[in-house]
């Protein structure tokens, strides 16, 4: 279960299995400061013992879904101190990144605007992303001689190297409908569907039983990186051990005897 904190620039709750987390700073672009990703952090983290949690949506207040880093935290003297402090911006974003994609619960990106630098990574590491319509991203950290670099990292393994580099080398924006061509979101929708559409998403996702959608995202994410045949080898194992879970069991009975499964989890 969520842990009850009061945030100061994310909002969180859960409702019917789905938790819903907000970005709640729009008067600076709802920017990932360093508190921002504390916050984000400590929310995802509590995630990885939440029974109750199933499904989690990101989503943000606003016309910007996130500029990225607060560049008043990136103004520096270019000394040792500032290099400390960039080491610990750029880990505690690290972090917040790979927690995303190591708790159980798919994350899904409810995108109504603007997406740039870590904004859009932070999209790229989403499970999945629905986007409006207005929605567009970009990577424009060349513009101000700073390469994304820890964004590259999400944008390459979500759209692939040569589009990735275009919109890392030229930092200009996509939109909504290149971004669903590219790989980068699963759909566009006109604005005013855009949070019906991610909750439909949502409720279909948390629909299923919750150890095989955890134990599935965990085996995605394990063998992607992989050749194939070290793919198959632990592939064939991870559904070996699926197949003799509860669920599981559940499931296959359940469709034999055309009735609804009774999930444990």
């Amino acid at each position: 279960m969520i842990e009850s904190h009061a945030y100061t620039f994310v909002t969180v709750g859960t409702a019917d299995g789905i938790t819903t987390i907000e970005l709640a700073n729009p008067d600076r672009r709802n920017a990932l400061s360093l508190a921002t990703m504390h916050e984000l952090l400590a929310i995802f983290e509590d995630l990885r013992d939440d029974r109750e949690t199933k499904v989690v949506v990101l989503r943000a207040l606003g016309s910007v879904f996130s500029a990225g880093h607060d560049l008043r935290e990136m103004r520096c003297a270019g000394d040792e101190a500032d290099v400390a402090k960039f080491r610990e911006i750029f880990d505690v974003c690290v972090r917040v990144m790979s927690t995303m994609q190591a708790i159980a619960q798919p994350i899904i990106a409810e995108v109504a605007g603007i997406a740039t630098a870590a904004g859009c990574q932070l999209v790229a590491t989403c499970d999945l992303a629905v986007a409006s319509t207005q929605a567009r991203f970009a990577t424009p950290g060349v513009k101000i001689g700073l390469f994304c670099t820890t964004p590259m990292v999400a944008l390459t393994r979500s759209i692939g190297r040569k589009r990735a580099m275009e919109m890392l080398l030229t930092g200009d924006f996509i939109d909504a409908e290149t971004a669903e061509r590219w790989g980068l979101v699963n759909r566009v929708v006109a604005p005013d569907a855009l949070a019906n559409e991610t909750l439909a998403l949502a409720r279909k996702i948390a629909a299923s039983s919750a150890f095989t959608i955890g134990l599935g995202k965990a085996a995605f994410y394990a063998q992607i990186d992989l050749d194939q045949p070290k793919a198959y080898a632990y592939a064939k194992e991870v559904m070996t051990l699926n197949a003799m879970e509860a669920d599981s069991r559940e499931g296959i009975a359940a469709f034999l005897e055309r009735r609804a499964p009774e999930w444990k989890s």
